[in-house]
């Protein structure tokens, strides 16, 4: 974990988060600002700083996160869909760089979403 990562201080228990889901592998919680009446981040208890740092060493946690967001989106009765959005990058519109996946659901998409 890193000391200037706000999803590391988040897994460490320093900052207070809406809990939705833990194991050993996954933390997720609820956006605090939500763009969807579901809308949860699951992110890995291992620090990949984005999409381009997933490798062999390390593919396991993203594994597991899907795994959990499976889990969430039937425990958050999104049986007719959900959507799971991954920015990487600051181009990408990722703010926090610590990998982490958005699970929004909750009411019907545009099939476009660009």
């Amino acid at each position: 974990m890193l000391n200037d990562c706000l999803f590391c201080a988040i897994l460490g228990g320093e900052i207070p988060c809406s809990k939705v889901y833990e194991d050993d592998y996954v933390l997720a919680f609820r956006d605090i600002n939500p763009q969807a009446p579901v809308h949860v981040l699951v992110v890995p208890k291992e620090h990949i700083a984005c999409a381009l740092d997933i490798g062999e060493e390390n593919s396991f946690f993203v594994s597991k996160c899907f795994e959990a967001i499976a889990k969430i989106a039937k425990a958050e009765g999104l049986e007719n869909g959900f959507r799971v959005v991954n920015n990487c990058g600051i181009d990408g519109g990722q703010s926090v760089m610590h990998l982490h996946f958005h699970l929004i659901g909750g009411e019907k998409f545009a099939e476009k979403i660009i």
